[in-house]
């Protein structure tokens, strides 16, 4: 499934009370802008037989003290099984999830930092970090210029020599 497409299922699979899916279509390009500048278009993620997400706790080397929580998503079925993230016991399982579905379900995960991507196979020494205060930000200006572009919204007069 290509990234709009993903949006597309989004879109579509969101509440139909009348406002969810314009604001789910309003902050896609947000999420599509991040999705782009990953290797793969679904990864898979570890997750409960309840299909939780799993969670793992980093602390740093130097400041032990210093934690963040993060979800891994691997490039292959392969990667996330044989991961020493994942967990020795059958009680975990990984399923694929499309790219835009990840970036927007970290919106909702508020214990969570950031998405570590692994973008090739194999290679799980180094990923792409995406920190969840980065998509909220990107998701804020989207969402700004959405309520700007709905009719009765007042246009603010900027001055000139804001620059």
């Amino acid at each position: 499934m290509d990234l709009d497409q993903q949006i597309q299922a989004l879109i579509e699979n969101a509440p139909q009370d009348g406002q969810t899916p314009e604001i789910v279509a309003a902050i896609a390009p947000a999420l599509k802008a991040l999705a782009m500048q990953l290797h793969h278009s679904e990864y898979y993620i570890l997750q409960t037989l309840d299909r939780r997400w799993l969670v793992t706790t980093l602390s740093n080397r130097a400041k032990p003290s210093l934690e963040k929580q993060v979800i891994y998503g691997f490039p292959t079925l392969k990667d996330a099984t044989n991961a020493a993230y994942a967990p020795r016991d059958s009680q975990a399982i990984a399923l694929p999830v499309p790219a835009i579905h990840i970036l927007f379900q970290l919106t909702a995960i508020e214990k969570v930092d950031s998405l570590v991507f692994f973008e090739t196979p194999n290679q799980l020494g180094s990923g792409t970090e995406v920190r969840r205060e980065e998509i909220q930000n990107l998701i804020r200006t989207q969402l700004k210029q959405y309520r700007e572009s709905l009719p009765g919204s007042k246009p603010r007069n900027i001055p000139s020599d804001i620059a």
